[in-house]
This record gives C-alpha cells, structure tokens and sequence, in this order.
C-alpha cells in the first residue's frame, strides 16, 4: 500500500445507483474505514457493458471514452460488481485518442474485495455476523478476474471475497453442492432466454435453500437482484446481501 492514503474514484453501476444505494454506500464508508479517500465522480454514466453484451460493441465508444475521462486521475478506481470491472478492464473497445488514459484505467481498476485483499493487503476483517450464509460467486469476477478458485481447474482453494469475512464471529458458511454454477442472470440473457435463465436461477436458490441459508451472499448485485426476484416471487424467505453491506455492519 501506499505511504499516503490512496485517492479512490468510486464506481457504481447503473443497477446498483438505481434499486440498491445501500451498497454503494456501505462500500464507500467500508474504504474510508480501511483509510482510503474516496470520491464519487457525480458525472459517471453506465460503462456499457449491457449494450456491448447484446453485440453493439461499436455503440459504446461513448461511454468508454465518459468513462476514461470521468476516473482517469485517480490513483485506483474500485468498484462493487465484478461484471462491470472485467467489462472496463478487458472487454471495453479500443479508444484511439484516449489510448494512454485507457491503459492506465485498465490497468487501475478493481473489484471491491480484490483491491482490500491485492492492494490495501488487508487479510481478513474483524467483527460479528453471526448469521448461515451461502456464497454465491458470480461468473465474471470467478472467472474472469480469477476472485476465487473454479471447480474445472486443479488448483489450490482460494476466495478473496471469503477471506475478508473468515474471522467474523458466529458466521457460519455453508459448503454448495454446485460451489460455482451460474446463477442464469447473464444481463441481456435474462431477457432474450427468459426461461432458460429463471430455472438456473431457481437451481442456483435451491443449492442455498438445501443448506438451511439465511443469507445468499454474493459481490454482484445483478446475479444477487435476479435471484431476488425469483425467490420473492417463490416466497422463498432467503435473503440476499452484498459483502460490502457485510463487511461495512461488521466493523462499524
């Protein structure tokens, strides 16, 4: 880390600033607990990756390039949604003008429980949660941003996310029988295969419910906000919560 508290450009995705500013703000008062200055830049736009995902990549140079402008000067810029971060990081189209920017904002940002681990180094947190959670590792950040080990790869166990919450006292994490399936919500995919993404989610609750959870804890509110809709549809009690919103309780 270093010597000065590091400046933080905050990122929150469209789906989180519209149905859950809890979580954008118990991940802004989690990184100034942890010493970090954090500034939300007010003018930030969606990153594009919905439209990108739908294959109008070209469409998104707009965005891209608000994007570059809006958090190109600070030192990290963190983010609660692995979707969004791997979409900025890598999947995001090529602008020319901005290349130097662009590379430098690639190369700066991070999901929220892969910056407190990676660059703060902080190991684990203290508190209390004393509550039966499942943890529900969504697609990008398990496998695109490598956040925790996957079940088709022979390699050590890890999970950033878990890490952070292992020394909360009384929470109890549950063992899945189907760890790191997707949860079927996919962006665009939930509209376009309605039917194919409410059963992988319905499944995806199950493994959860199976287990006796209380709590489906997951780092992206857009696999945590499908399955909510379908357990609240199924009135199934599980509730679902950030890991930001977690952390932030537990050492408040």
């Amino acid at each position: 880390m270093n010597n000065h508290s590091p400046h933080i450009g905050l990122f929150i995705p469209c789906y989180i600033d519209q149905f859950y500013p809890n979580v954008a703000i118990a991940t802004l008062e989690l990184l100034e607990k942890l010493g970090c200055k954090v500034t939300y830049p007010l003018g930030q736009t969606c990153c594009g990756q919905p439209m990108a995902n739908s294959g109008f990549e070209a469409d998104t140079l707009g965005t891209t390039s608000k994007f570059i402008r809006d958090f190109a000067g600070f030192d990290y810029i963190v983010a609660p949604s692995g979707s969004c971060v791997l979409h900025v990081k890598e999947h995001s189209p090529k602008v020319d003008k901005l290349h130097k920017n662009q590379a430098y904002v690639q190369s700066r940002i991070y999901e929220l429980s892969e910056f407190i681990t990676d660059v703060l180094k902080v190991d684990s947190i203290q508190g209390s949660f004393p509550h039966k959670i499942g943890f529900h590792a969504s697609c990008h950040g398990l496998r695109g941003l490598r956040l925790a080990s996957d079940s088709e790869r022979n390699e050590p166990a890890f999970n950033k996310t878990l890490q952070l919450m292992r020394e909360l006292q009384g929470m109890e994490v549950v063992e899945l029988t189907r760890k790191d399936e997707c949860c079927g919500f996919g962006g665009t995919f939930a509209v376009s295969e309605e039917a194919i993404s409410v059963q992988m989610g319905k499944d995806r609750i199950a493994d959860h419910l199976d287990k006796g959870v209380e709590i489906i804890v997951g780092g992206d509110m857009s696999c945590l906000m499908h399955m909510q809709g379908i357990a609240t549809r199924d009135k199934n009690k599980v509730q679902l919560m950030h890991f930001a919103e977690i952390l932030n309780q537990a050492i408040s």
